[in-house]
């Protein structure tokens, strides 16, 4: 049996540009990171994350008009005076889980 295999693949050229940046950080070569992909789908008998198209999205405070952002800051107010309010902890426990933070 062959010590390698050859794989060739078609990708972005902005997305392998930025994947190779971080595995130079990290020091780890392209070829052994796609090893290691390969490995874990082995292992976990599936791709080792998970597939699913996200909810909603966080509201980008910054593209908001001062009308849309006086009308959201409202509306978190009106749940706070409501109760219905989540502690810090658990809000970011919700968004790291939610955008794989």
């Amino acid at each position: 049996m062959a010590k390698t295999a050859n794989l060739y693949a078609r990708i972005e050229p902005d997305v392998k540009e930025q994947a190779e940046n971080i595995l130079d950080t990290l020091g780890i070569p392209a070829s052994n990171a796609i090893n290691m992909f390969y490995k874990q789908i082995i292992l976990q008998r599936g791709l080792p994350f998970e597939v699913k198209i996200p909810g909603a999205r966080p509201i980008d405070t910054s593209t908001l008009s001062d009308a849309q952002m006086d009308a959201e800051l409202e509306k978190g107010y009106a749940d706070m005076q409501s109760g219905r309010t989540k502690s810090v902890k658990s809000t970011f426990a919700d968004i790291r889980k939610d955008y794989d933070f």
